[in-house]
């Protein structure tokens, strides 16, 4: 009792002098633990656990995204990332709704999660505000981004009260303000139907004011 009391009056502190909370883990490597289907159903059968990485399981016919347990208002995300050739993921926050459906004659399903979308693809010819980076369909990156397939990257988003943030390896390529603050909302991992892998997720949740 007295361990778990300090650890709440050490997170108020932080709160109330507006100091970042310490990173947290949302992947473990080994185990689906924190994460669930994007609809709230138990983790999908369209992704595995390979080499400590989250990857996707390429079937039209079942496609799930995968969601957050948790859910987080300001927050820096960090995440690896590796596409195969051609492939096309993202990784979703601000989440707005869900949806699952069943097209007639497929053996699964489909579940999608609806939100702003910080994009993944190995497509040279995509136009701006959908190559990698971007946020899908919205706004493109500061310059044209063409990542190389089947290596690894690393990309951040950060959420602030009044602005967005996303980089990647090491360099902001794009940003775009908020009209109003951020609301609460679980991250969610995309599956388009191609290989992605994801390692190495970690978040720290942001003061609530700029």
């Amino acid at each position: 009792m007295k361990l778990l009391f300090g650890l709440f009056a050490l997170t108020l502190a932080q709160a109330q002098t507006g100091q970042s909370l310490p990173w947290e883990s949302l992947f473990d490597g080994i185990s689906t633990k924190g994460w669930l289907e994007v609809t709230g159903a138990p983790f999908p059968s369209s992704w595995v656990i390979e080499d400590g990485c989250l990857k996707t399981v390429p079937n039209p016919q079942n496609m799930q995204d995968l969601r957050t347990l948790a859910s987080f208002r300001n927050f820096e995300f960090r995440f690896e990332w590796k596409l195969a050739s051609g492939g096309n993921s993202g990784v979703k926050y601000r989440i707005e709704k869900t949806d699952r459906w069943q097209r007639p004659g497929d053996s699964g399903y489909q579940a999608r999660a609806r939100g702003s979308e910080y994009q993944l693809l190995d497509d040279p010819q995509a136009p701006p505000n959908k190559q990698t980076g971007s946020l899908y369909t919205v706004q493109a990156p500061l310059r044209p981004i063409h990542p190389t397939p089947n290596v690894f990257h690393e990309s951040r988003i950060i959420v602030h009260p009044d602005h967005i943030e996303h980089w990647l390896d090491g360099e902001l390529i794009l940003t775009y303000p908020l009209a109003t603050p951020p609301r609460e909302s679980f991250l969610s991992l995309q599956n388009h139907n191609s290989i992605v892998w994801f390692r190495n997720l970690r978040i720290r949740r942001l003061p609530p004011n700029p």
